[in-house]
């Protein structure tokens, strides 16, 4: 009977600490996603006075503290670097002008056949690192912005700003010789969004198209404000296609690109919450957006 009853006490016992063991691993498991989730300072803490489960805590809790500090260490780098990109592009600017009116004054001046051609290929140049500069700065302005950008926001006509869009490059399209094949759905969808914002956006796409079409440009916008801009684009493949967002990429085909326009309207695009994506299919580009109905961001 001693025994059945000490079997029992210590069954007892054991649920208990195993209950209590149980309590503090979930403990410990909620507030480590709960850290590497959100951009905290604290660490972890549990309520149970287990030895091993606080011991686990406490390791947790170092580690948490270091990668806490690699975090702001790895903030502060981006950050200085980010700036030191938009004072390098600024300060590049005040030269680049400067070389490009000595330029137009030597035009006026008499020189030789061979002059007149060093001097083109040096203001091609000098054009060259003008837009790449000022893409440059552009870009690290974009991404420096930070989320309280996303508060500047209105009720926009999504219909009425690519109208407006594809009418201010209609100069652009048609020295290119391409005449645009334009569908957008007679219903007015708005969305709460940065106008200036989408409208570079837009931009951006339809640059892209100028850079890489072969002649032709289809955009399409659907009643759930799904844009797709597409192009015959013989110089792509898929594997090109996928690297399009990133810094810097460039083909050889491409127009005077700087490799940039892409990856702000990517940028642009997340921080108003939509998508990007580009598909290649049949020697056709694709580059489709979709924006939400609601203000996710604010979620």
């Amino acid at each position: 009977m001693l025994y059945g009853i000490i079997i029992t006490l210590a069954a007892v016992f054991l649920g208990v600490r195993l209950a209590l063991t149980r309590g503090a691993a979930r403990e410990i498991a909620a507030g480590l996603e709960e850290k590497l989730n959100a951009d905290t300072n604290t660490l972890i803490s549990i309520s149970g006075r287990d030895r091993a489960m606080r011991r686990l805590a406490g390791e947790l809790n170092t580690h948490l503290k270091e990668l806490q500090r690699r975090r702001r260490q790895y903030i502060q780098g981006d950050l200085e670097l980010k700036n030191a990109v938009t004072n390098i592009s600024h300060d590049l600017r005040t030269p680049l002008t400067a070389i490009s009116g000595y330029l137009d004054l030597l035009d006026g001046e008499e020189k030789s056949e061979t002059v007149q051609r060093y001097i083109q290929v040096i203001r091609n140049r000098t054009e060259a690192m003008t837009q790449l500069t000022g893409e440059l700065f552009s870009y690290s302005v974009t991404v420096a912005q930070g989320e309280g950008e996303r508060d500047k926001t209105e009720t926009v006509v999504i219909n009425r700003v690519l109208e407006e869009s594809i009418l201010g490059f209609y100069a652009a399209l048609e020295e290119r010789e391409i005449t645009p094949e334009i569908h957008i759905t007679e219903k007015k969808v708005t969305r709460r969004l940065d106008p200036s914002a989408l409208s570079r956006v837009f931009a951006n796409l339809l640059s892209n198209a100028l850079k890489y079409s072969d002649g032709d440009l289809w955009v399409e916008m659907t009643e759930n404000g799904e844009i797709t801009f597409s192009n015959t684009a013989p110089g792509l493949d898929e594997v090109q296609t996928e690297r399009l967002f990133d810094r810097f990429y460039t083909l050889e085909s491409a127009r005077k690109s700087t490799g940039l326009g892409l990856s702000i309207a990517r940028v642009l695009m997340e921080r108003m919450c939509g998508t990007i994506a580009a598909q290649y299919w049949k020697g056709r580009l694709y580059l489709r957006i979709a924006l939400p109905e609601e203000d996710v961001c604010s979620q």
